[in-house]
């Protein structure tokens, strides 16, 4: 943190020079921890974060790579006493892996197996580290991922790809023996996004952007909390109306409108990803641009205490937290529940409504196969009699 009494301080100085070149990267890095990743990145990182950015890399990978950046420096600094170096030594990768992947067992045994306390104390004094026993395997590989990049585009050859670094992940995920987390606990399927509309019915502007945002997460595919939190107006195509029943022309016409999602997880920005809002979404949508004001950039926006709208969007935890709140809302365990919960819900409901998977999977943009058929597997064994022999 950038202690304010020390401004003379050749250290303090470059701290706050390096808070003021964040602030180019505004849009990108959450404000809050601005003046956190000042002083946990050097000189060369900050440099390298901004020449990512002229070069086009997506918000979101910028994000990551500056999260586990600030990450990989406080670490290695309580780790060694020392800045990160580039390229990194293997030895350093190994006891990275050392430090992360342990197996719970032997720590019991032994308190000096995997990461040092002091090390740790350090990481949660410095808001790093929250997590308790050994780190989700894909966390780790993430961060290792990261930072290979960031040595390549160094210019430099990390041993990122060394056998003994290799056996030693793979020896480390065993030991750790940790099992595998969904990213929301509970899906939110239909029946669990009405309670949570139910909770935000009122006309408050804030409860018309909560209702508009879960229906569009939900409606488009369940899109991610980052696609949600970076769309935009201009990425809002409205389109003809199309009838309630399409085999029946007499049937009521629904409002309709494409949402053009570009560049995503999943595709490139040649592959002009789009979905379709249909009825309902479309209408609360437009009934929040409408009330907010809002005629151009993020479609979803920071409400004040006093109902003002910001011009700022939603960041991707916020839209988290939204869908955490709700749930607490409508009583539901919020804790079972993240801004993933759309994305599964939404192939789950298809599955149980006798949609096919590669209809659901045009809406849903998912790439892999095997993924969404995952949801539509268990919808089957669920509504199939092979579990039913004794009832």
């Amino acid at each position: 943190m950038i202690n304010n009494n020390s401004a003379t301080d050749p250290s303090s100085q470059a701290v706050h020079r390096r808070a003021e070149e964040l602030d180019a990267l505004d849009a990108i890095l959450p404000f809050d921890r601005r003046d956190q990743l000042a002083a946990l990145l050097t000189d060369d990182d900050v440099a390298t974060l901004k020449h990512l950015a002229g070069e086009g890399m997506s918000e979101n990978t910028l994000r990551a790579l500056a999260s586990d950046l600030g990450y990989l420096e406080g670490w290695c600094r309580l780790a060694t006493g020392s800045p990160l170096p580039w390229p990194a030594p293997e030895a350093l990768l190994l006891k990275f892996v050392a430090h992360h992947l342990w197996d719970p067992v032997k720590r019991s045994e032994d308190p000096s197996h995997g990461m040092p306390a002091d090390v740790e104390a350090g990481l949660r004094l410095e808001r790093l580290l929250k997590a308790n026993g050994p780190h989700a395997p894909g966390t780790v590989r993430r961060r290792l991922t990261s930072w290979s990049i960031l040595t390549r585009w160094r210019g430099l050859t990390g041993a990122f790809g060394a056998p003994a670094l290799r056996s030693a992940l793979k020896l480390a995920v065993k030991a750790s023996n940790r099992p595998r987390q969904r990213k929301s606990r509970k899906a939110v399927t239909s029946d669990v996004l009405a309670k949570l509309l139910a909770v935000c019915a009122s006309e408050r502007l804030v409860d018309r952007r909560d209702r508009a945002l879960l229906l569009t997460a939900f409606a488009s595919g369940g899109r991610r909390r980052s696609e949600v939190a970076g769309l935009r107006v201009e990425d809002l195509v409205d389109e003809e109306p199309v009838r309630a029943d399409p085999n029946d022309k007499n049937s009521p016409p629904l409002p309709c409108l494409s949402i053009q999602l570009g560049r995503t997880k999943t595709t490139t920005i040649d592959d002009d990803a789009h979905v379709l809002l249909i009825g309902r979404p479309v209408t609360a949508l437009k009934l929040w641009l409408a009330n907010a004001g809002i005629k151009d950039g993020p479609v979803f926006r920071r409400i004040d205490q006093w109902g003002n709208v910001d011009r700022r969007a939603l960041t991707p935890q916020s839209v988290n937290l939204v869908l955490k709140a709700r749930a607490k809302q409508a009583g539901l365990d919020p804790a079972l529940f993240s801004a993933h919960g759309p994305r599964s819900g939404y192939l789950t409901e298809a599955a149980n409504r006798g949609v096919s998977l590669p209809e659901a999977m045009q809406q849903s943009l998912h790439k892999s196969v095997t993924q969404a058929a995952s949801y539509y597997n268990n919808a089957e064994r669920k509504n199939g009699r092979a579990a039913r022999l004794i009832v």
